[in-house]
């Protein structure tokens, strides 16, 4: 059987470069798309084709993109805070971006594309779990932005004809997360705090819940979006644990001090129905939080 080639935007990111490490694994031919691959130069799979070039640029991820069988679009710029600081620069490259990736697949005959969609479309609802059927109701600019990409992934089937599936992640976690930086997901926020002998942080009550998802799940649900034969006509699906817990049981798997700061605007509660994932893909999720954290706290050296 001929060698695959795969494209992964955002290859150098957390999502992204456990996505190539698995591709690479079942035999492909692997492209990275990412215009700051710094943080994981060192570390990102030799086997894998860098290209630092930034995705907006479409006539020139066009070559980069033919004879691709599928593009595994993870680029973004995420972090609900970050998109309330920046919304301009954060809907260039969270739209702007995705419609070019978009344009260049089906430029470039890609039969499909799977989006990086996120569950924070969905804002906050009166009824959990989440469920694909419920309205899209974005609380901040990033849930916005990632939703409206969902719809173009549609649009472009529609009038394209590119086959598109979008995967909106709830709270990823998990090997290859940037700790760091002042936009850190709590999962990693936590890890430093505990690494150098300081509080947890939780903003509000933390009687917040959010479904954690493992990367290497996600990695799994992207893998079968791009082969089934049940998607590509832009359905959205749901790659969520399927469980929600709250941040002050998160810190306790964490152990250690906790201390409280103002609340974040964002919707209080998050739980994924993945019945969609499950029939369409044949995906459900494998690690549970308590095994995640524990890998992750062992591979810091949190005791």
């Amino acid at each position: 059987m001929a060698q695959k080639k795969s494209v992964v935007t955002g290859g150098a990111g957390f999502i992204g470069s456990n996505l190539v490490t698995a591709l690479l694994a079942r035999g492909d031919e692997v492209h990275i798309i990412d215009n700051d691959p710094s943080f994981r130069r060192d570390t990102l799979p030799k086997e894998a084709i860098l290209h630092e070039v930034d995705m907006r640029n479409t006539e020139e991820i066009i070559p980069i993109l033919a004879g691709a069988d599928v593009v595994y679009h993870t680029a973004a710029m995420p972090r609900v805070p970050y998109s309330i600081e920046f919304p301009v620069e954060t809907t260039d490259n969270n739209i702007t971006g995705t419609v070019s990736v978009l344009t260049a697949a089906a430029k470039a005959k890609v039969r499909r594309v799977v989006y990086s969609a996120s569950g924070s479309a969905y804002g906050e609802q009166t009824v959990l779990p989440l469920v694909e059927t419920m309205e899209a109701n974005a609380v901040n600019p990033y849930g916005l932005q990632k939703y409206v990409g969902e719809l173009y992934a549609k649009m472009w089937f529609d009038i394209y004809g590119v086959e598109t599936v979008s995967l909106r992640y709830f709270n990823v976690y998990g090997p290859g997360l940037d700790p760091n930086g002042a936009y850190a997901l709590a999962v990693g926020k936590f890890l430093m705090a505990r690494k150098e002998g300081k509080p947890i942080t939780i903003f509000g009550d933390g009687t917040v819940t959010r479904d954690f998802t493992h990367v290497r799940d996600v990695v799994q649900a992207n893998i079968l979006a791009g082969e089934s034969a049940h998607v590509g006509k832009g359905e959205v699906i749901n790659i969520g644990a399927g469980r929600n817990i709250t941040i002050n049981y998160l810190a306790s798997l964490f152990g250690g001090e906790v201390v409280y700061d103002k609340p974040r605007i964002e919707a209080h509660d998050s739980c994924a129905d993945n019945t969609k994932a499950r029939e369409l893909l044949g995906w459900s999720p494998t690690i549970s939080v308590e095994e995640g954290v524990a890998e992750l706290k062992k591979e810091f050296g949190v005791a």
